[in-house]
């Protein structure tokens, strides 16, 4: 029987571990499987808790994920695997997607402490154990983190301010990106920084795990998100570094020490480690790809435009890699295959969607009742605002569920102006890099199965919208990981969308409905009307320049 040639992807999200098998010839998904950080008996004992899955905050701000849940995360998804019986040792290629910002400081025993992985006879030992010692700070800085906006500032106005700073890293040094949180670390805890002999990204440091090199490289698609990387240069820039570390324990030079180097999202950093080859049966010429943040893997799924509904709302737009937005509004990155885009994020996304279902007692998976009250509710009625965490798209603080036409409380009109309001500040602030079109938008994540979001989202954007899987991430990354294998093996340019086309699962496109469109962009109509409100409260904030929209 010929052997299988299998690409693994694997995505470590805020809220849980997911991956995707599929057989390169043949082009089918063959194995799919997710575990919740929360809800796995393997995992929930490492201290998480609540929506925001983050360990308990010492101080405001503050959204910190444990190591060891990471860790364990992988071991409990490659035992599942092993379980189910699928064919380990055809895997020959395993790509990494891991939650963007989020970043680990390595002690300088790590790298002695990696090499224990290519030592056999480690089958019975965990790798929480084997790893133990590997860490400087015990924590994982995640994407959430809110507490840096004095340190982002800082590494703005050291580079000559907001135009400098997007020219060089393709974005205006937001706080949730790693080099404002890197300041924050070392002035907080200056012995954990000292020790820190390199600093991984989330996605860099599984590869590291996985090959047993804890110096394995970072991708240009991911540092774009630390402000520290020259965007056009695809490599780290002398000024951003100096600004990162302006004032800290021995400035730039030791700063840059703890940089790894930077490659290609597609690059093959080494064979998969011993230890994986003797506990679960993966085969020994396993390629370990560099690997990703979850929005590049998502966005190898199409070369168009892309709306991720997940915890965060995320809108990628393909550009040529020169376009940056000097109104400092949204983001240039790669994606998993090295293709520049732009994107806007709004942190306050569909998971306070999800917040707000359960104050009025929905459980976390119960859904219906409030997609009924979308249908029963008529569309552009209600504007309701409610940012738990500040925001980054646009900049603004955080302030309470505010109901700006109507009272009282009711599911169906704080629901359906809450999913509104986000979906068109969102649309508002696009506009900036976004030209209008009438090409399909492509829509992923968990809220994009409500028929009544998408119908919103098509008469926002007034243009056709097709919903693809919600697997983005951990999909985009095998399909990246199986674009790397051919490439590797034949030494020939791999078309991906010849990958993708019969793996990505589209609906067919929703229409915008023309009574839908008149109450969105109609005259007096709710865009018209949502547009003075937002840009009062964004305006409000300190830190928020505001050139043209």
């Amino acid at each position: 029987m010929t052997k299988q040639k299998i690409s693994l992807g694997l995505d470590l999200s805020t809220q849980s571990i997911s991956s995707i098998l599929v057989d390169i010839d043949s082009r089918e998904v063959i194995f799919q499987h997710s575990l919740n950080y929360q809800k796995d008996v393997r995992l929930k004992k490492y201290g998480i808790y609540g929506q925001d899955y983050i360990l308990p905050p010492k101080s405001e701000g503050e959204a910190n994920q444990p190591p060891k849940m990471f860790l364990a995360a992988l071991e409990a998804m490659f035992a599942d695997m092993k379980l189910a019986g699928l064919p380990m040792r055809d895997i020959v290629v395993c790509n990494i997607s891991a939650q963007q910002h989020s970043h680990a400081y390595m002690s300088h025993r790590a790298h002695t402490i990696f090499a224990r992985l290519n030592i056999p006879g480690n089958i019975g030992a965990n790798l929480v154990a084997i790893l133990e010692g590997s860490l400087a700070l015990n924590v994982i800085p995640t994407w959430m983190t809110s507490n840096t906006i004095k340190q982002a500032d800082s590494i703005r106005n050291f580079v000559g301010g907001q135009e400098r700073m997007i020219q060089l890293s393709g974005s205006n040094s937001p706080a949730r990106f790693t080099g404002a949180i890197i300041r924050k670390i070392a002035e907080q805890f200056p012995e954990a920084y000292q020790e820190t002999e390199h600093i991984h990204l989330l996605s860099s440091l599984i590869p590291a795990i996985l090959t047993g090199n804890s110096r394995t490289p970072m991708d240009f698609g991911n540092a774009c998100g630390m402000s520290m990387m020259d965007y056009s240069g695809k490599d780290w820039s002398v000024r951003l570094i100096k600004a990162v570390a302006d004032g800290l324990p021995g400035g730039e030079s030791a700063l840059r020490k703890k940089l790894l180097p930077i490659v290609s999202p597609y690059t093959i950093v080494g064979r998969i480690a011993t230890f994986f080859i003797e506990k679960y049966g993966f085969s020994p010429d396993c390629r370990i790809i560099a690997g990703s943040g979850d929005n590049p893997q998502s966005k190898v799924l199409v070369a168009g435009n892309l709306l991720s509904l997940g915890t965060s709302i995320v809108n990628m737009i393909p550009t040529d890699g020169k376009k940056l937005d000097t109104n400092g509004f949204v983001n240039a990155m790669y994606d998993g295959i090295g293709r520049p885009f732009i994107f806007g994020g709004r942190t306050n996304g569909a998971l306070v969607w999800d917040q707000l279902r359960t104050t009025y007692g929905m459980k976390e998976e119960e859904y219906e009742p409030a997609e009924k009250a979308l249908r029963e509710t008529p569309i552009g009625n209600y504007i309701v605002f409610w940012q738990p965490r500040d925001e980054s798209f646009p900049i603004s603080s955080r302030y309470e569920i505010t109901r700006i036409n109507h009272s009282p409380p009711a599911l169906g009109s704080d629901y359906s102006g809450l999913v509104e309001s986000t979906l068109a500040i969102v649309h508002h602030y696009s506009k900036v890099f976004a030209k209008e079109s009438f090409e399909p938008l492509y829509v992923t994540g968990g809220a994009s199965n409500s028929p009544e979001i998408v119908r919103r989202i098509a008469a926002i954007w007034n243009r056709p919208v097709i919903r693809i899987e919600q697997t983005g991430a951990a999909l985009g990354a095998a399909i990246a990981g199986a674009y790397t294998f051919l490439r590797s093996i034949t030494g020939k340019e791999v078309k991906v969308e010849e990958i993708s086309k019969n793996l990505l699962k589209k609906s067919a496109p929703v229409n915008p409905m023309p009574d839908d469109i008149t109450a969105y962009h109609g005259a007096g109509g709710y865009l018209e009307k949502l547009a003075p409100i937002e840009d009062k409260i964004t305006k409000s904030h300190p830190l928020f320049t505001k050139q043209s929209i």
